[in-house]
Formats: structure tokens, sequence, C-alpha cells
């Protein structure tokens, strides 16, 4: 029987499910074993669309048509929490589902039920390691004029081991290291050039632990490569779930190759410290001070004011926005005065999960994941809060006025950050 913290290794006992779906299909046949036994009612994933470029989201409540969400699409850039929510849950808040979700997503998920948007109660979260995701646009490029290849041309795309892979309808593959896509890389607030996109290079979360299993490929080894997959129990949910399945023989498994899990652990430390030098480089692009400010300023004065951020944020659900109240911003100005974005910063940036939605959504391609990121970073620093880890409520539902009042006096400053140095 699995408990809390085993590491696994997992297959399918299903044949034809085997073939069709990657890395031993165990995280497939979980899902389908959910909807089977009734342990959810429905299963939340993405399904390929037109093409390799094209990720849509799926409510699935027919164990059947599971294998229709098998495999992974690394050009598919949604966050599914918040279509979760919109979606589904809108409707019946109490539908039990099952997702399969990437670091970033496991956080916007913690952060949404803190602000009682999700019960995490009602939902089984399969976590996947991720080594990040490339906009469509980008991935068609590369494939274009990296690979010399047509984009229309692809049928299955990956990232693994550090490259950008790529299967044509005629079997041809191909493939480009990540690093040399993304060394050309100069304007970090304008032209990123090609390669992952700018919050994907700066994740720290390369192995969702809060999820209740945290599955994918990274440690496995040996006879069991590319036909089982690495399974970390990271709650009782998760190990009910994975015994659940065992007894169906829907599921086998065997305890984790000692050297795999490693070699697991040797990959992650790589992801984690390429992360961190991705944040040097993007934060150091930005500068402090009166520089940080002047060089948001002028990114956002091209803003169009459309709501595209406050819309597709995770951590957005004030009942009133204040960044629509007409006191506080001017209404029928455009570029909205600075203070609208003031404002979201102010409410957002304690519990920045670093998704990307409102940089990727964003239709005058403002940088606004690297300002959220930035500050959300600075104030992990002062403060101690990890947003989207647990359940932990964010900074600003724990300062209490009179005291951080009596602080600022004391310390003769009336700004936590001083950002006129």
């Amino acid at each position: 029987m699995a408990v809390n913290g085993d590491l696994l290794y997992a297959w399918t006992t299903d044949e034809n499910l085997r073939e069709k779906a990657e890395t031993g299909g165990a995280v497939t046949a979980l899902l389908r074993h959910a909807l089977k036994s009734g342990m959810v009612d429905g299963v939340f994933a993405v399904r390929k669309g037109a093409d390799v470029y094209d990720a849509v989201p799926a409510l699935i409540t027919d164990p059947a048509e599971i294998g229709g969400v098998a495999g992974s699409l690394h050009c598919g850039t949604l966050l599914l929490p918040k279509q979760m929510r919109r979606c589904l849950l809108a409707a019946d808040p109490n539908m039990r589902i099952a997702t399969v979700l990437k670091g970033c997503d496991v956080k916007a998920m913690y952060e949404m039920a803190k602000r009682g948007q999700v019960n995490l109660d009602n939902i089984i979260v399969i976590g996947l390691n991720c080594g990040g995701t490339i906009r469509p646009e980008v991935a068609r490029t590369v494939v274009r004029e990296k690979l010399g290849l047509d984009p229309d041309d692809v049928v299955k795309e990956e990232i693994d081991k550090g490259k950008f892979i790529v299967v044509t309808k005629d079997g041809e593959h191909a493939s480009i290291s990540i690093d040399e896509l993304e060394e050309g890389a100069e304007d970090l607030l304008g032209n990123e050039g090609l390669g992952r996109r700018s919050n994907c290079r700066r994740c720290k979360i390369k192995i969702p632990r809060q999820a209740d299993l945290a599955c994918g490929n990274w440690g496995v080894i040996g006879d069991k490569a590319g036909n089982a997959t690495f399974v970390e129990v990271c709650s009782e949910k998760g190990a009910n779930l994975l015994n659940s399945a065992v007894a169906a023989d829907a599921v086998a498994t065997e305890p984790a190759n000692p050297k795999g899990v490693e070699i697991r652990g040797k990959v992650e430390n790589a992801m984690l410290k390429l992360g961190d030098r991705w944040r040097e480089r993007y934060f150091g692009a930005l500068g402090e001070g009166k520089e940080r400010l002047n060089k948001i300023r002028e990114q956002t004065s091209r803003c169009i004011k459309c709501y595209s951020c406050i819309e597709n944020c995770p951590i957005c659900y004030c009942i009133e926005c204040s960044a629509k109240k007409d006191y506080l911003v001017e209404p029928g100005v455009i570029p909205p005065p600075f203070m609208f974005h003031l404002i979201r910063f102010a409410h957002i940036s304690d519990s920045c999960v670093n998704c990307g939605q409102c940089e990727e959504l964003c239709p005058v391609e403002i940088s606004n994941s690297v300002f959220l990121h930035a500050i959300q970073t600075d104030l992990e620093r002062l403060f101690g809060f990890h947003p989207g880890e647990d359940m932990t409520p964010p900074v600003l539902a724990l300062v209490e006025e009179s005291a951080e009042r009596d602080r600022l006096i004391a310390t003769g400053s009336d700004q936590i950050f001083d950002i006129f140095r």
C-alpha cells in the first residue's frame, strides 16, 4: 500500500492505453480509474485542438474518452484553474474533479482556494514535472526557421533533456537545444528571442509536490525508461487514488530505482539553478529604485486598459475592483493613469504565482509578469511568504494596520519599498 512520501514507478496495465499514452500511461490510467470508480464526477485537462500548438480545455465525464487527453502539449499555455472556475465550478461549486496541472497551475489552485474560489477537498490534483512551455507562435517560428520544417507538418512535440523536439507526420524527428534558442535573448523587457516563456525561465516549481501526486519522467531509468512514470505520493488523497487504482488492476507500481531518485534530484536542482540565473537576468534588466519605476512607467504607457491582465489573473477575485473605481482611476483615459497599474501591483504582488497569463494575453505585450514577479520575490525575502505552496494566508492578510503604522513611524519611513532611493 502506498503512503504519503513514497517514491514509485507506475504504469498502466492496459496495453492499448500504454501504446497511446506517454511514459507508461500511469497518469491517464489514474484519471480513468478516478472516473470509473466514482471518486470524481469529471476530469478537467487539456486536449489537442486544431494542431499541436492549440491546447483546448476539456471536461471528460466518460472514462472511454480519457485517451483523448493522453500526452503533453508544451506549446499550450493555458492556466487551467481559472478555466475550471469559470467553466465548471461557477455552475456547480461542489463538482468533484480530477485534474492534471503544471507547477504554476498548482500554485494558482492554492491561491484561488484561499480566496474561496475552489474547494481543494473536492479536487484531486496530479502535478507534472515541467521544464517550461513555449508560445504557439514562437514554436511555429522555431520549427520553420531553426528546424527547416513546415510547422503544419508537426504532429508531436516535446521538451526533454534540455531540447525542443518535434516529430512530423512523415516520422521525421528534429530537435534543438533550449539553451541555443534562449541564448540570443538580449532585450528581456521587449524582445526575448525564441525559447520558453519568460515566466517559465524564472520558474522554481519544477516538481509540484503540493499536488496530491507529483508525476513525470524525470528519474525513470533502466528498462522502465519511457515505459513508466515517476510518482511521488504527496498526500493521503493521492495515496488513496493510487492504492484504489492498483487494487482495481488499473495501474501497477514498484519502488523507484534509488539511482533514478538521485538523477531526478539532480535534474530538478539543475532546473532550479537555471531559474535563479534567469531571475538575475530579468530582474537585473528591470533594475531597482527609480530605474525600475521608470521602466515600468514606460512599458505600461502602452496600456489600452482592456482588463485582460485582470480577467485572466488567478488572484483577481475582488467583488469590487479598485482599478475600476472612478475616484481612483480616471475613466475614459487611454493609456490609463499609472495608478491603474499601482493598484494592481499592490493587490496582486504578494501572491503572484508567476503563471505569466497577464503577459501572455496582453495585446500590447507589456512585460507584466516580470514586474509582478520581481515585486513578489522582494516581498518573499521581506516576509518569508511563498505563494501557492500551501494554505498560508498571503502577506496582506497578515498585516495588522496599527502595528504596521508603529513600525513605519519607528523606521522614519512611510514606504515598505523606497523606490526613490
